[in-house]
């Protein structure tokens, strides 16, 4: 069975992405093992500057960094990443786990995003849109993003 972490920052506040995670985790069940590692984010002030959100990105980090496992293939959720479609993510996905990956581990920072430390340890920096979503929305989309995947390697004709 595929081992699955994702670290990320924040809480999920409204019940309806909370269902939507459990429901995407209740599906992945049958072909992934899933861990979630929910962290505090750093909170900044109203407005923060430059220097104040640099700062809670370094703290973050200090909080993500020891989450990752030594042999997992870490994937950071960032705007500046690469951008797949889903049968070249699935692949991928694949090869690393075929590979010898010991699981794959997915990285969602803060509304402010992630530190470059978290960056620089990640294998692959992965956009998921060149659009902007509600910060919250990005894990029930990875969360479906990942189930698409596995549904793929598996021939399921969820993915058309």
């Amino acid at each position: 069975m595929i081992k699955c972490k994702l670290i990320v920052l924040g809480q999920l506040s409204e019940p309806h992405w909370r269902d939507a995670c459990e429901e995407y985790k209740k599906r992945l069940s049958h072909t992934c093992s899933v861990q979630e590692v929910e962290l505090r984010e750093v909170r900044t002030g109203r407005d923060p500057g430059a220097g104040d959100i640099a700062a809670a990105l370094e703290r973050e980090a200090d909080l993500i960094l020891p989450q990752i496992s030594p042999r997992a293939f870490t994937i950071a959720l960032c705007i500046e990443g690469k951008q797949y479609n889903s049968r070249a993510l699935a692949a991928l996905l694949e090869d690393k786990i075929t590979g010898g990956a010991s699981e794959l581990c997915f990285i969602i920072g803060s509304s402010h995003g992630l530190s470059q430390r978290v960056k620089q340890a990640a294998q692959l920096r992965l956009s998921m849109s060149a659009l902007t979503f509600p910060h919250q929305m990005a894990r029930v989309m990875l969360y479906e993003c990942i189930y698409r995947c596995m549904e793929i390697q598996r021939g399921s004709p969820y993915h058309k």
